[in-house]
């Protein structure tokens, strides 16, 4: 009889995004939204939310010629985790800022959502 294998995706605790009490890690939705045909890099963050704390914000970069909508990324996001994981609204970049080994920067992806705000944590 074959065992069940279990698979536990974590991220960075700082990475994590806290939204109505639920911990969401965004190497997970990244992960869910990699695998849709017009995506060519994706980046997750938490954005301020006044009823929840934070909301799940997906950045995407979209491959060459290719057209899809921010409602197209979070229904497919949606039919492969969980409702409440998947991003809530979607913004379409030409690169995702990178450091010099290649780690996309998401401190300063967040910064403009962040501005004004004393915490980076709602």
């Amino acid at each position: 009889m074959p065992r069940a294998v279990y698979l536990y995706i974590h991220d960075r605790i700082k990475d994590m995004i806290l939204s109505g009490g639920e911990n969401i890690y965004p190497a997970e939705v990244e992960s869910a939204i990699f695998g849709h045909p017009s995506v060519a890099d994706v980046a997750v963050i938490g954005v301020p939310d006044d009823r929840w704390g934070e909301a799940v914000k997906a950045i995407v970069v979209k491959k060459a010629g290719a057209e899809v909508t921010a409602e197209e990324i979070i229904e497919f996001a949606r039919a492969r985790i969980a409702g409440y994981k998947a991003p809530r609204s979607v913004d379409f970049v030409e690169t995702l800022p990178r450091n010099p080994s290649g780690k996309i920067l998401k401190r300063e992806l967040r910064t403009p959502y962040w501005e004004g705000r004393k915490r980076q944590v709602n």
